[in-house]
């Protein structure tokens, strides 16, 4: 029997994936809120906007009236909506806080008042801080380090009190640094590979070793509907792909696909204020749950790099502003 997902940030890179994850995978139907900010576009869903198992709501999700007639009748909420972008945070922190903290304390308030079954709130390992050895796990501490981790913290734990204080099943994911088709050309991988059609140089923050695991986006997707159908309620689940990579080296794998000398293309900039060295999440809580990754970097960067190569008319529009 066929259910009623309510998407958050559904326009958005992650949010639209996990959206074609839902059409392609199972029979439910989904109701995509998002109030299209610069990073969620109609454009990112044009291929399935006109389904007749998709409803579209333009919304914010600190409105609660909107929320409350928007989420009416849905059985799942999958909470993707938030301010994503960790240089943005440094500028801009107050609005990190109004949508990842007021946002989802709305989302999960509203989602107990009209009886939603469970709630997959989206969350980051940016959370935990940098990790110098090993992987860090769910029940580890929080050392956000930018305005923009601190945020989903603060997020991650509103919605954990929901379930504490009002029995609201929700779940947390915390995932790594996701990459795939539609992902807005300010983050590094696109902004990389961008630049590079550009003619423009591939910005390297630092000496290029803050290492990061790239997971893409489809196995992230399909781990968040695991954590929804078969996670506890109340639990966090990390998601990770296991490939820790130094940020030099993901340069040096664009490069060679795209079979370019690779000094010619770098050019070091300062390092970013409170810059993490290092991400990596154990993940066997979802591997316990049954869930395997389908994807590598080092295989699929090649497909990546192509589908930026084909859409120029979904990016270049979104540099040239």
């Amino acid at each position: 029997m066929s259910k009623t997902q309510f998407i958050t940030g559904g326009a958005g890179f992650i949010g639209s994936n996990y959206v074609r994850y839902v059409l392609q995978n199972t029979e439910d139907n989904v109701i995509i809120y998002d109030s299209l900010t610069y990073a969620g576009r109609m454009q990112t869903m044009q291929d399935f906007i006109d389904s007749q198992r998709v409803k579209f709501i333009k919304g914010d999700v600190c409105d609660k009236d909107k929320l409350v007639e928007s989420m009416k009748g849905s059985n799942y909420v999958v909470h993707f909506a938030a301010e994503s972008h960790v240089d943005r945070s440094i500028a801009l922190s107050d609005t990190f806080v109004r949508t990842n903290c007021l946002g989802t304390d709305a989302v999960m308030d509203v989602a107990r008042h009209v009886d939603v079954e469970r709630v997959v709130h989206i969350g980051t390992d940016e959370v935990y801080g940098s990790v110098e050895v090993g992987s860090s796990l769910e029940t580890d501490p929080l050392e956000p380090r930018s305005p923009y981790s601190a945020s989903k913290a603060g997020s991650d734990l509103l919605a954990l009190a929901h379930f504490t204080t009002h029995g609201l099943p929700v779940l947390v994911t915390r995932c790594t640094n996701n990459f795939g088709p539609f992902q807005f050309p300010e983050k590094a991988i696109p902004l990389f590979i961008t630049n590079v059609f550009q003619g423009k140089k591939i910005p390297l923050y630092g000496d290029g070793m803050n290492e990061r695991d790239w997971i893409h986006v489809e196995d992230h997707c399909s781990g968040v509907y695991k954590v929804l159908t078969d996670g506890t309620a109340g639990e966090i689940y990390n998601i990770g792909a296991g490939n820790e990579t130094p940020n030099i080296e993901l340069v040096h794998m664009i490069l060679e696909h795209m079979e370019l000398e690779h000094e010619e293309w770098i050019e070091y900039v300062p390092d970013r204020k409170g810059h993490d060295r290092r991400y990596s999440v154990n993940i066997d809580k979802m591997t316990n749950l049954g869930w395997r990754k389908r994807h590598n970097i080092v295989d699929d960067l090649w497909y990546v790099i192509a589908w930026y190569r084909a859409n120029r008319w979904w990016w270049e529009p979104l540099k040239n502003a």
